[in-house]
């Protein structure tokens, strides 16, 4: 599962890239818990809570179906 998780990052990070940010994929949880780290730009943007949820959660869950839920660390 953390091949596909890494998948769906690197099909986002040209976006994040673009800010000035980018992001890593810190775990994944037997039980769908992906945690990641972002850095850069996107790391102090007042923004990030949406980056996470409305672009990198919702880029993942639609590759990987099985994630629950994407966590910022």
């Amino acid at each position: 599962m953390r091949q596909k998780v890494e998948a769906a990052l690197d099909k986002i990070r040209p976006m994040l890239a673009a800010d000035g940010g980018d992001v890593q994929l810190v775990d994944v949880s037997p039980d769908g818990i992906v945690k990641v780290k972002l850095t850069g730009a996107c790391g102090a943007c007042p923004m990030s809570a949406m980056t996470l949820k409305m672009g990198v959660e919702k880029a993942i869950k639609k590759d990987v179906p099985e994630i629950k839920e994407v966590a910022a660390v």
